[in-house]
């Protein structure tokens, strides 16, 4: 049985800072874990108003980032779809078929150092950031029955996202980016779901740590499709305040 993985992504300079922990760690990870038949991403960086699924054999890769040395606008990720899988899932949650996206820098990114290789075939699910967490982990609950068949559920995003707050090449975080990460960290020790889905209230700092919380609301629907426990794979901040902890749920 295949788990599901919450993953912070960083940034896109990830692909260039061969010294980030945060890449050292990811490019370990698929080490850790059952080769998957497929693996189902859910991106903070794919927002729609209703849920849609990645259709396309060959999806692109997405260059969805500004400002950022040319070096990452000629990385890809070459992996194949899988339009069988995305039909399971358009069944499973009622999503739309879509075949005009592909595979953005938070499915990309984190893959192109879990699987090098690119030989999994990957789909995206897009997020709606109109929808609460509630939506999200029930969306979750609904692709359970894919472990089984080894697909891996990978929800990406970021324990923290305040781009206002980061500072280039700092990883000395401010107390407000650790106070929230402790947080995160201690409902993981206690698989709290209760507690997470209540982290817009409950968590500190929560409108410091996502001033709009696309880069949270991937983490629902990892914690929906699998509940008996939690644990944190990593940890830590780059960039000053982003977050790079990561973990797997079974």
């Amino acid at each position: 049985m295949m788990p599901s993985l919450f993953v912070s992504h960083g940034s896109p300079t990830l692909l260039i800072e061969e010294d980030s922990p945060g890449r050292k760690f990811l490019s370990n990870l698929g080490n850790h874990l059952e080769k998957p038949t497929a693996i189902l991403s859910i991106s903070a960086h794919w927002m729609t108003k209703t849920p849609k699924v990645t259709s396309n054999q060959q999806p692109k890769t997405i260059h969805d980032f500004y400002g950022f040395p040319p070096a990452l606008y000629e990385k890809s990720y070459d992996a194949e779809g899988a339009p069988d899988l995305a039909q399971d899932v358009a069944t499973l949650v009622g999503a739309d078929l879509d075949d005009s996206w592909g595979l953005d820098h938070g499915t990309w990114v984190p893959l192109s150092f879990a699987y090098p290789d690119a030989d999994i075939p990957v789909i995206q699910l897009s997020i709606q950031p109109e929808q609460d967490a509630q939506h999200h982990y029930d969306m979750g609950k609904k692709l359970e029955s894919l472990r089984e068949k080894g697909v891996l559920i990978m929800a990406s995003g970021g324990v923290t996202h305040n781009l206002r707050d980061i500072v280039r090449f700092d990883n000395d975080p401010d107390q407000w980016a650790l106070d929230y990460e402790n947080w995160y960290v201690e409902c993981l020790k206690n698989n709290d779901h209760d507690s997470l889905l209540k982290a817009d209230t409950l968590a500190p700092h929560f409108t410091h740590a996502h001033p709009s919380d696309e880069h949270w609301l991937p983490l629902y629907v990892a914690l929906g499709a699998t509940r008996n426990s939690a644990t944190l794979l990593h940890r830590g901040f780059e960039h000053k305040n982003l977050s790079m902890a990561t973990a797997r749920f079974d």
